[in-house]
C-alpha cells in the first residue's frame, strides 16, 4: 500500500500508480474501469493521471482486494464502509488474541478441575 503522506505530486501517470504497488499497469486500468470511485483524467493523447484521492480510493481498493482477498464484488460492498486499519487497530486485535488465549487456558484449568472433583 502506498502511504498517502508522500505523496508530493497532484497527478501521478499510471505507471508510477503501478510502480507504488508493484503491479501491472493493466490492473490499475482494469480497477479504474471496475470502480467509479477512480476517476484518472485523461489527457488528450490517452495519458491516464490519477489524482492523490484516486491513489487513497486504490489504497482500500488493494488492501481489500490483494490482502484481504475480496472478490471484486465484495470490495464494492466494502467500499461504503471503509477504513484501512491503523496500527492501533492492528495491535489492539493481537492484543485480544492475546487475551483471548489466556482466557481459554483458565477456562481449560477449570474444566480440569471439575472434572477431577467430578471423579
Amino acid at each position: 500500500m502506498v502511504d498517502e503522506s508522500t505523496l508530493t505530486k497532484v497527478y501521478y501517470t499510471i505507471g508510477e500508480v503501478a510502480k507504488m504497488y508493484g503491479v501491472n499497469a493493466s490492473l490499475i486500468r482494469f480497477w479504474s474501469n471496475e470502480f467509479k470511485q477512480i476517476d484518472p483524467k485523461t489527457k488528450k493523447n490517452g495519458t491516464r493521471l490519477y489524482s492523490q484521492k484516486d491513489i487513497a480510493t486504490l489504497n482500500k481498493i488493494y488492501h481489500l482486494v490483494k490482502i484481504k482477498g475480496h472478490t471484486l464484488e465484495g470490495a464494492r460492498k466494502a467500499l461504503r464502509g471503509y477504513k484501512i486499519p491503523t496500527e492501533e487497530t492492528t495491535t489492539n486485535t493481537v492484543h485480544n488474541s492475546n487475551n483471548q488465549l489466556v482466557v481459554i487456558e483458565k477456562l481449560e484449568a477449570i474444566k480440569a478441575r471439575l472434572n477431577a472433583l467430578k471423579n
